[in-house]
């Protein structure tokens, strides 16, 4: 028997298919739809551009009533993102709403990537550089574009 948050997650897999956004993909894993692998592409014209960024969705039973858990599981530096990988992002706390699907958390987060908050830093090293010094900042980005390159080549 599945209950509404499989079946909510087997109609975001569905749309996702059916309707792919640009520059984001993901898929339950193979025995669990509560558990996504998820691929976020770097935006054309940012400093994240050709960067290939994995992430883990875990969603609860109480989804779509509670956000997933989202992480990066590729190495990020960005003003929003922790150390841990976990992020920073309104509509995946404060925000949240049942009307979002994996598709409108992907979309959001590939936003987030060129369109940090700084007022809400979970990286303050990376928010300071954001903020003071836009050139080593998007040195430091470039060089996890490069690591995610290699980080992609073996998974």
């Amino acid at each position: 028997m599945s209950s509404p948050a499989k079946r909510r997650l087997i109609r975001d897999f569905k749309r996702l298919q059916e309707d792919p956004p640009a520059g984001v993909s993901g898929a339950p894993n193979d025995n669990n739809i509560l558990s996504w692998n998820c691929v976020i592409f770097g935006p054309q014209d940012t400093p994240f551009e050709d960067g290939t960024f994995q992430l883990s969705m875990e969603f609860s039973e109480e989804y779509p009533n509670k956000p997933p858990v989202v992480r990066f599981l590729s190495k990020m530096f960005h003003p929003n993102v922790y150390a841990d990988g976990s992020i920073c992002l309104d509509i995946l706390q404060t925000k949240w709403s049942p009307t979002y699907d994996v598709s409108a958390i992907l979309t959001s987060i590939q936003s987030l990537l060129d369109e940090p908050n700084p007022n809400s830093p979970a990286n303050s090293v990376a928010a300071g550089l954001y903020q003071e010094n836009k050139r080593e900042y998007e040195k430091r980005v470039k060089a996890i574009v490069e690591e995610s390159w290699s980080a992609a080549d073996h998974s």
